[in-house]
């Protein structure tokens, strides 16, 4: 069981690190020219178990300036302090299950 979900929470910490790359990467390019804003399908890519590198995909449905970009500055500063909550709650996470089985190696913290 403690294999699983801290397999669970890997799996979900690396998906966050790859969006997390993706939107720096967008802001990076806020102003290049004809750049268009990628993210990932987070769900899909979450349950995927596949283990491969999440794939990105364009962001549909953004509005597009005259040179092409549709960067959102707001969207992505949202999408990076959303991103750091849940890379903070699944750090939470996964320390817990490190102390559970810890604390089950050590004989729950008995003394012999």
């Amino acid at each position: 069981m403690l294999d699983g979900i801290a397999s669970q929470l890997e799996r979900y910490m690396d998906v966050l690190s790859a969006r997390q790359k993706l939107v720096a990467s967008n802001i990076a390019n806020a102003d290049t020219p004809g750049y268009r804003t990628q993210d990932l399908d987070f769900q899909s890519e979450f349950k995927s178990a596949t283990g491969m590198a999440p794939t990105p995909v364009q962001v549909a449905g953004l509005p597009v300036r005259n040179d092409g970009n549709n960067v959102s500055l707001d969207r992505e500063s949202r999408l990076l302090a959303e991103n750091a909550m849940r890379f903070q709650v699944a750090s939470a996470l996964m320390r817990g299950e490190i102390h559970n089985l810890q604390s089950a190696i050590s004989g729950g913290g008995q003394n012999s």
